[in-house]
């Protein structure tokens, strides 16, 4: 199935059909069975009360009522029949579905195979033999019925036939538009999942970052367009039930109401009977099922096989790498999601302009590896800005360490690079391409701190940002390079599969690690990737990143070591900013010293007689003054409530009156 447009499904089916005249000579001699099981509904009653019954022959009224019950058995031994006959047509529509949903999976990478291969696919195979059933069920109970009704009485036709044509024709007609809005209701509910699946698990980053309007204000939007999605589906629906009522209830007021006339034209109350057996028992029925099969069922078949035969993108060497790495920022991929836990507060101020650095190379003619210009961002149009009018330009090759308290827009930072957030004023651009864009995001490769690694081997999960297999021999390289090598071997070597929650959250950061360093994008941003880490494997990661040829290093760090391991310090406050060297800037910034001071290792405690003296009677002194030593590791709430800093931002190691 070679998708074009949306409009050439239909003639897409009617050809799938055709090809399968066999099947459909098939389903439709078995149908012949259930059509005279239809006929003898009406008709084998109301033999029997006119020849039989009424007459006072009863044994002829139980002959009809005999061949009746035979003809019901037949019916149901077609109907078993059938269902052979369906999957013989519907099986070859799910595996030509399989077959594209795997092709272009293989080919582009496309994130949305495994929910087309599992769940879409089985959609359209259910959706579509229910369909198959319920048309060919009405076609096939309204075919034995009006041949029932003509041969008991003409004149029956008169009565039953208009408004069955009329309940049938309104439904047709509005098919086409009540698909549409089904359509566009099921896109909308879609679209307000996903949104509050990505809402739901960060409402308290929401909160900390003061952005409960922004977010409001979008939720808000896909609440609205289902809501309008849902009314208009629902004012189309009004028009399923008249159908349902002038075709298949409408008929049966008519019969009763023209009883009289009937009965003074010859009809008699046999075949009367019959008559309303045909409408209550088998056309309302099936033209119950009919609309509410075609109406439902039908718009989401279509849904599905749109999807599902939507047309490859254009194959190109970046598309490729794209695909497979998930580095488009517009293609949520766990790899590259970043987590913004306690990153900004809103009542902290913000970030303001900082000393832009010259580019790399004579005459600036290489771009730097990024640049940020006149940058400002913020998570609400009424929050205070995390980063505002800041100017930055990376050299090609330099490493980079971003410090500063909790909530100074350290991971916000990281993330306008990647392109994952969008600023409200300004450019950024990666290797001097524009963010976002597809050339920015194969340029980089964004490690969060929480590493993402799935139930597949471990050569699987290290070169799953590699468009082609990568050799055993880069493998090896990039786990010795991180450090990664004895996890390796505890696990059982590269083949081995790996069970993601049974590996603790260091072990985790180490494979995201090594995927990352095996990646072609030349810029690695590490957004506290080592915060599980001990110091020396945490040193060995970033050495390995900054030795990579021509790559870029960003490291948001938590410890000093960090630091001063980078050629190059972002200092990044609610005031301002500063960028240099470790030793510059231990000369020029004040908030640098006081943040390299409080990383150093908390003095030896004396004895363990208490710091201040105790004033309850449980000899607990609840509120802590100036010359309490700080824990050095653990989380201190030391600002007001609701405003907890990070253990690696701390100011750990002094006395907790110098936090201010």
């Amino acid at each position: 199935m070679t998708a074009r447009s949306p409009d050439a499904l239909p003639a897409r089916g009617l050809r799938f059909l055709l090809a399968r005249r066999p099947v459909l000579l098939r389903l439709t001699a078995w149908s012949v069975l259930e059509t005279g099981q239809t006929f003898l509904i009406g008709y084998g009653p109301a033999r029997a009360l006119d020849d039989g019954f009424l007459r006072g022959r009863a044994d002829v009224g139980l002959v009809w009522l005999a061949v009746t019950g035979i003809g019901v058995l037949l019916g149901a031994y077609g109907t078993a029949r059938i269902y052979a006959a369906v999957a013989a047509l519907v099986e070859p529509l799910r595996d030509r579905l399989v077959r594209r949903v795997v092709a272009r999976g293989v080919r582009t990478g496309d994130a949305g195979s495994l929910s087309g291969l599992t769940q879409q696919v089985e959609i359209a195979r259910d959706t579509f033999a229910g369909l198959v059933m319920v048309s060919r069920s009405f076609v096939v109970t309204a075919v034995g019925a009006l041949a029932g009704l003509f041969t008991l009485a003409p004149p029956l036709l008169l009565v039953v036939g208009p408004p069955l044509a009329a309940g049938v024709a309104l439904f047709a007609a509005t098919l086409r538009p009540l698909a549409r809005r089904q359509e566009t209701f099921l896109l909308a509910d879609e679209a307000l999942a996903g949104d509050l699946g990505t809402v739901c698990p960060g409402l308290r980053d929401i909160t900390a970052t003061g952005a409960e309007a922004h977010i409001a204000a979008g939720t808000g939007e896909r609440v609205e367009a289902e809501l309008r999605a849902a009314r208009a589906l629902a004012h189309w629906g009004v028009l399923r039930v008249v159908s349902l009522t002038i075709g298949g209830q409408l008929p049966i007021v008519l019969l009763l109401a023209a009883a009289p006339w009937l009965l003074s034209h010859g009809v008699t109350a046999g075949a009367l009977v019959g008559a309303l057996a045909y409408v209550t028992q088998s056309l309302l029925p099936a033209l119950r099922n009919l609309i509410h099969g075609l109406g439902t069922s039908g718009s989401r078949l279509t849904v599905v096989l749109r999807r599902l035969t939507r047309p490859d993108p254009p194959r190109t060497a970046l598309s490729s790498h794209l695909a497979k790495s998930g580095a488009d920022a517009g293609t949520p991929r766990p790899a590259t999601t970043a987590h913004f836990t306690n990153t900004t507060d809103a009542e902290t101020p913000r970030t303001t302009r900082s000393p832009s650095r010259p580019q790399n190379g004579p005459g600036a003619e290489t771009p730097p590896a990024f640049s940020l210009t006149s940058v400002t961002f913020a998570y609400g149009p009424a929050s205070t800005p995390v980063v505002q009018d800041l100017d930055l330009a990376l050299p090609r090759g330099a490493h980079l360490a971003v410090v500063g308290p909790s909530g100074a827009g350290k991971s916000t930072l990281t993330a306008l690079v990647a392109g994952l957030l969008t600023p409200s004023r300004g450019t950024v651009r990666v290797g001097g391409h524009p963010v976002p864009g597809p050339e920015a995001a194969a340029g980089r490769v964004l490690i969060p701190q929480e590493a993402y690694v799935f139930g597949g081997t471990l050569a699987e999960n290290l070169a799953y940002l590699r468009p082609d297999p990568v050799p055993e021999e880069e493998l090896l390289a990039a786990a010795e390079a991180v450090g990664l090598t004895p996890l390796a071997g505890r696990l059982g070597g590269l083949g081995a599969r790996v069970d993601p929650t049974a590996l603790s959250a260091g072990e985790r950061q180490l494979v995201a690690l090594a995927r990352a360093w095996l990646s072609h994008a030349p810029l690695a941003l590490l957004d506290e990737a080592t915060c599980h880490l001990d110091p020396g494997t945490e040193e060995r990661a970033e050495r390995a990143f900054a030795a990579r040829p021509g790559g870029t290093l960003v490291v948001v760090a938590h410890r000093i070591s960090s630091a001063r391991r980078a050629g190059r310090v972002l200092v990044m406050d609610g005031r301002n900013t500063a960028y240099g060297g470790h030793e510059e800037l231990m000369r020029s910034c004040a908030l640098y010293r006081d943040l390299v001071g409080s990383w150093a290792p908390a003095p030896a405690r004396r004895g363990s007689e208490p710091a201040l003296a105790l004033r309850d009677a449980y000899r607990v002194d609840a509120v802590a003054g100036p010359g309490l030593a700080g824990d050095g590791r653990h989380v201190v709430a030391h600002r007001p409530v609701g405003q907890v800093q990070a253990p690696g931002d701390l100011r750990d190691g002094g006395t907790l009156g110098r936090e201010g």
